[in-house]
């Protein structure tokens, strides 16, 4: 009895803890991914807001482009599985040469060119749309040329497709009476350039004079006209294809004035015009 009385009591506490606790941290991730998701968002929708249609056009197509944006792919497991996009093995040759020195004709990677993959000289009405897109996603590329696009104009005439430059009060494309390009006038053909490379139509230029004010001894618009129209043919004319497409350069002075006003700038431009082929 006296054993019993004397034995130690044991008293055993259980820690009862309230709630999960936490779980190592990892809502601090999922938050954070959160917030950045967020930020991203209004970024988004500040950017919708402060950008013109013709600017969200140029950063969409900027990033869906109609070219491939290299000849070569990077290589490993993906759609190619390192082969390039010109391997006999992926896609038809088109004049680009062998990739293998063992070449084989029915993809044509002797570098023989099919006629369906060249550029097509097709009617202006279809190319219209093509012409805007490229020269909306052009603007998108430097501040330079969104001014350059104040410049520029297209239409669809019997004639064909044409694509008028025009001076601006504050911006000219030519220095002052004469015929040697402005720096902007430089990037608005550089632009036009790049556009007439999308067929293979020949290709017109005409140059056009605002009347002088007063009465001249001598017009000196005609043989202006002319330099003008001259000038910009020889800056177009970079590669032989260029030469063989022009068809014509003209000049007409001041006598087909675009507004009521023959004196106004307006009417100081070039019309560099896609021939249809079925003329």
């Amino acid at each position: 009895m006296s054993a019993q009385r004397n034995a130690p009591v044991i008293i055993k506490r259980k820690k009862v803890v309230a709630g999960d606790g936490h779980h190592g941290g990892a809502w601090k991730v999922a938050y954070a991914d959160f917030v950045t998701a967020m930020m991203a968002f209004f970024m988004l929708m500040w950017l919708l807001n402060a950008t013109t249609e013709k600017q969200r056009k140029g950063i969409a197509d900027y990033f869906n482009p109609t070219i491939p944006v290299n000849r070569i792919s990077g290589g490993g497991e993906g759609a190619f599985g390192g082969e390039s996009i010109f391997a006999e093995q992926v896609l038809a040759q088109s004049g680009t040469g062998a990739t293998q020195k063992h070449t084989s004709d029915a993809n044509q990677a002797r570098g023989q060119i099919d006629a369906s993959s060249v550029a097509r000289v097709v009617d202006p009405s279809e190319t219209l749309k093509q012409v805007d897109q490229t020269l909306n996603a052009l603007s998108g590329e430097s501040f330079s040329r969104r001014l350059a696009m104040r410049h520029i104009a297209t239409r669809l005439t019997d004639e064909g497709l044409v694509i008028e430059l025009f001076d601006r009060p504050d911006a000219t494309l030519f220095s002052g009476s004469g015929a040697d390009l402005t720096a902007g006038g430089r990037v608005v053909l550089d632009m036009v350039a790049e556009v007439t490379k999308i067929v293979t139509n020949d290709i017109a230029i005409e140059a056009h004079i605002s009347a002088y004010s007063g009465p001249l001894r001598e017009n000196p618009a005609w043989n202006l006209s002319v330099d003008r129209a001259d000038s910009v043919r020889r800056f177009l004319n970079t590669d032989p294809n260029m030469e063989r497409r022009i068809a014509r350069v003209t000049g007409h002075a001041d006598k087909e004035p675009v507004t009521s006003d023959p004196t106004a700038p307006r009417n100081n431009r070039i019309e560099v015009i896609l021939l249809r082929s079925d003329l």
